[in-house]
Formats: structure tokens, sequence, C-alpha cells
């Protein structure tokens, strides 16, 4: 019992930044844009948000500073991708590409080349709802993570049932007649996209100002490349995204735990089960996938050039 609760508690912080950027990218690609920018989002908010954090002292400048990050960045994609109706794929990987740089540029700036800077003095703690009880292993969680196992009714609803949502939902499926409708189809896809960057900086934030309290180069480690599958594995729908982003997070805490008690295989072998089983998984549902009809399709109103 002891083991699965500890197994189910680690599973939930793990899953925890997945969680949050791939809610962040369900709302951005239910408005027709598809965003490749998360890993690079996430880490550069990761980074300024560490950074902020170790130079202020505070933990809630530096959590304020990562959301404004993934919220600039988010703009700079719809600035490429709405505005200027470039490629979204290219705009996408030249954000990650972009921010990635800047991040390790200014961590070799600030920190001389060090490997890993001087952690935070003090990083955000886990909430113990049931301290002292058998409980505790599974609910002793960070704020971020009772956050993100919030937002996922609160986005589901959202998306059903406000007139927000439906606006959203109808720009990502037929924006001509959105507009029609009088819909400003740029003014909902840029408010997607502020929402979902602004769900991304908390990711980022959530890996150097909580779960490690430090910042390193490989701190995202691909989790945003996951986050994109996640996405399309949830068929577009909140609760089905925490489904799959708790079944990454499962399989990287139970390949943990199995390195921890020497299990007799190639730990090479269980670090990739998560990203392995990610694959299989995509592979097998990715074909049966409800896209959003304007997924990728750059909007342009008649007459415009």
């Amino acid at each position: 019992m002891e083991f699965l609760l500890t197994l189910s508690g680690a599973t939930l912080r793990i899953s925890t930044p997945i969680l949050l950027a791939a809610l962040g990218e369900t709302l951005i690609e239910r408005a027709g844009i598809l965003n490749l920018g998360i890993e690079g989002t996430m880490l550069l908010a990761a980074f300024s948000g560490f950074v902020t954090a170790q130079l202020t002292g505070s933990l809630w400048l530096g959590l304020a500073a990562a959301v404004l990050t993934g919220v600039l960045l988010s703009l700079l994609m719809g600035l490429l991708s709405i505005t200027l109706g470039l490629n979204q794929h290219v705009s996408g990987l030249g954000i990650t590409l972009l921010a990635g740089g800047l991040a390790l540029f200014a961590f070799r700036l600030l920190y001389g080349g060090a490997s890993t800077p001087p952690s935070l003095d003090h990083s955000f703690q886990r909430w113990s709802l049931f301290e002292d009880t058998p409980l505790e292993p599974l609910f002793g969680q960070y704020g971020l993570t009772y956050l993100a196992l919030l937002l996922v009714p609160l986005l589901g609803g959202l998306l059903l049932n406000t007139s927000f949502g439906l606006r959203l939902r109808a720009v990502g499926e037929n924006p001509e007649a959105a507009d029609i409708a009088g819909v400003s189809v740029y003014r909902v896809r840029y408010q997607a996209l502020a929402l979902g960057g602004a769900l991304m900086g908390l990711a980022g934030a959530y890996l150097s100002l909580a779960q490690l309290g430090a910042f390193s180069h490989g701190i995202v480690s691909g989790r945003g490349w996951v986050a994109i599958a996640i996405v399309i594995f949830g068929n577009w729908r909140p609760s089905r995204v925490l489904f799959g982003a708790l079944l990454f997070g499962f399989l990287q805490a139970l390949q943990l735990r199995l390195q921890a008690e020497g299990v007799a295989l190639p730990y090479e072998l269980l670090l990739a089960l998560p990203y392995l089983v990610t694959i299989l998984v995509l592979a097998v549902v990715g074909r049966s996938a409800s896209y959003p009809a304007a997924l990728l399709k750059p909007y342009r109103r008649e007459g415009e050039t």
C-alpha cells in the first residue's frame, strides 16, 4: 500500500509540468494554431523564473516572470503565424530554437559556464494535507500540482459552456463562418495564445522554482514535445489530456523506482520507456484523432493580402 501511495504521489509531481503545458497547447490548437515552441518556451520560462527569484528573493516574482515569458513568446508566435501568416511549423520550431538559445546564452553569461548555478535559498514547498498520516505521500503535493488538476475541469467548462469557448472552437473549426458571425478570428487566436503561453510559463516555473529549485541545461528534457503528443492522445479534451499526462508521469515514476530497486535492466531502456510508450500510443491513437478543422491553416479576411 505504501509503495502504491508513494508511486502515485510521484506520478502527480512528474506529470504536473506536462499537464500544464499540454492544457495550454490544447487551448491554442483548438483555436487553429499549432505551437511547436513549447520546449523552448518552458526552458526560457524556467530560466527567467529562476533568475528573477534568485535576484529578488521572491518566488512569486519568479513565478510572474516565468508566466510573462510564456505569454511574450506565445504572442511572438501569434505575430509570425497570425499577423504575418507564416508557416506554423517553421514559426514554432524557430521560437524553440530562439528561446533555447537565449536561455543557454544568458545562463553562460550569468553563471560563467558552470554546469549548474547555485540552488535557490528556498523553493516552493509541498503542501502536506494529511501530514503524519499514511496518505501523506499521495497528498503532499506542490500548489502548482493542485492548480494543474483544478484547471482540467475549469478549462473543460470554459471550452464547452462559455461564449469564449464557443468562439474559440468556432475559430478553430471554421474561421470564415466565425468571421461572418462577427467573431474576430485574430483576437480570439491571440487570446488563446496568451492563455496557453501563461500555462507553459507555469510549467517551466514548476521545474525551476518547485521541483528542482535550480536551473540546468536539460531541465525540460523533451517534456514540451511530449505535451504536444499528449494533446493529440487526449483528442483536444482536457480530461483526456489529464489521463495522458498521468500515464506518462506514471511510467516515468515507475522507471525511477525500478532503477532505485536495482532491477536488472539497462538503465537506458528504463529511461526510454516513457517516451517509447508515448510514441506507441500516439501511433495507435493519432490515426483516429479528430483534429480541429482549421489547424495549421492561416486565415486571411477577403481582400487582405
